[in-house]
């Protein structure tokens, strides 16, 4: 498919109501926050509004959902086989609310912001539940049914609330979450929540601490790192409610500063994904069969500026190569590897150099457990490898200037654990940019080619003031 790079609300709009911390999920290891609901301020008036970054498309990704026996409410996107669309249900044996959007949410590499609004008190059918996309009212939906007026939803006192998962089933959501609300008796637009900046036209967050919550509301902000259903706890309620939700299988790890506000590189799954592969955490980690020989690429390519990234070697295949590759490298495919065409360079596990289709001189060997570090210099066309904190070479190697660079991986027989600056994974020592962005193992910055170099981690905020 056709390559591109997207950049998601607010994530160049500099000032403003900044987001610091997201949730990763990740469906492999069934991580899901829930809490039981206490008498609600109504079951007929409620709002939702949540920033997401999908991972995974083609599964049942949910987001929210309030289920007590057989009456069951939730909200998804799935795929409907041409892409995949949000939809709503509430239902109690036969279906009272089925909602499915005909806009498609087929973007990876950024973030939408959800905002369902319910009052079954309305007299006009559509008005009972209004559903907002980056900061627009949804009216065009493939299915578009209503419950009754007055209707009593599933949200009630000792129904179990879960984020990230459906109760009934093994399906959970694949991506991040942040600035996640539940209003308890009001049904709100989503200019509550959020406002288009007036220069660029992007929707942006807005501080939102100042809003009635109700009594099973909630403000879910991720700024605590801890495991317990306490003020300390991933799941802390921030409202003045203390609604704090229960942890299920997530970590401090899992806690992200990549954000609606900043967003973070990680791989695109829709470029050039890996056959035989299999992309997990937040796509910062790749596990490859040996019949992989197909390239992945970072979600954001730059043309300017100075970025690093590092990359975690966990397993090591025969083939793994690692680089950089201009746009457009899509025909690096079955028996190629990324440094075997022009305008890309790899390195390969075994210590091979390749640039531009051609053998370069050879570099050290990397395997399982080193950390590999790449410099990518567009001001000044050049590029560096670092293994382990050491330069493989102080002087860079060269690439065309003006082009649009993704960091590429050949992951082969391999897992890799990519860290674009917020890792899935520990680190020990916690370096980051000159920006104060990102969390690495080493230093972005090295004295290349008799210079001293100051390199960046590769997110919205960096690219709009350097790329």
């Amino acid at each position: 498919m056709t390559a591109q790079t997207i950049l998601p609300a607010n994530s160049v709009v500099s000032g403003g109501y900044e987001v610091d911390n997201s949730l990763r999920f990740n469906k492999a290891s069934g991580d899901y926050l829930n809490r039981a609901q206490a008498t609600p301020t109504s079951r007929r008036k409620f709002t939702y509004s949540g920033w997401i970054k999908i991972s995974e498309l083609n599964i049942y990704n949910i987001l929210f959902e309030s289920a007590n026996g057989s009456h069951n409410f939730q909200m998804v996107i799935q795929n409907n086989g041409n892409g995949n669309d949000f939809r709503v249900y509430d239902y109690v044996d036969s279906t009272n609310l089925s909602l499915r959007t005909s806009q498609a949410f087929r973007d990876v590499s950024a973030w939408y912001h959800i905002v369902l609004a319910v009052d079954t008190t309305q007299s006009t059918a559509s008005n009972r539940v209004k559903l907002y996309v980056n900061g627009t009212r949804v009216t065009a939906f493939d299915t578009e049914t209503y419950m009754d007026q007055n209707y009593d939803t599933a949200f009630a006192n000792g129904v179990n609330m879960q984020i990230g998962r459906q109760q009934s089933a093994s399906d959970y959501f694949q991506g991040y979450m942040c600035e996640v609300v539940f209003i308890d008796g009001s049904q709100l637009a989503a200019d509550s929540f959020g406002e288009f900046d007036g220069d660029s036209g992007i929707w942006k967050p807005i501080d939102v601490s100042g809003l009635t919550f109700g009594t099973n509301g909630f403000y879910l902000e991720f700024k605590q790192s801890g495991t317990g259903t306490n003020a300390s706890g991933l799941g802390a309620d921030t409202s003045g409610n203390t609604n704090h939700f229960a942890v299920n299988n997530l970590t401090a790890v899992d806690q992200s500063t990549d954000t609606c506000t900043n967003n973070f590189s990680t791989l695109n799954s829709l470029l050039f994904h890996t056959y035989s592969g299999t992309y997990s955490e937040g796509n910062l980690k790749i596990v490859a069969s040996n019949n992989s020989w197909y390239a992945d690429a970072s979600t954001i390519a730059p043309s300017s500026g100075k970025f690093y990234m590092e990359v975690k070697v966990s397993a090591i295949g025969n083939y793994c190569a690692l680089g950089v590759g201009a746009f457009p490298f899509s025909n690096v495919g079955h028996s190629q590897l990324i440094g075997e065409l022009s305008n890309t360079i790899g390195w390969r596990n075994n210590g091979v150099l390749n640039q531009n289709g051609s053998a370069g001189t050879s570099l050290n060997s990397f395997t399982t457990d080193d950390i590999i570090g790449m410099y990518l210099d567009l001001d000044n066309g050049k590029f560096y490898f670092s293994k382990n904190g050491t330069l493989e070479s102080s002087t860079g190697l060269s690439l065309t200037t003006g082009l649009e660079y993704f960091f590429v991986v050949n992951p082969r027989g391999s897992t890799l654990e990519l860290n674009f600056g917020s890792p899935k994974y520990s680190v020990s020592s916690s370096n980051t940019d000159d920006n104060d962005y990102g969390n690495f193992e080493y230093s972005p910055n090295i004295t290349g080619d008799g210079a001293a170099k100051k390199f960046y981690a590769l997110n919205t905020k960096n690219l709009a003031e350097f790329g």
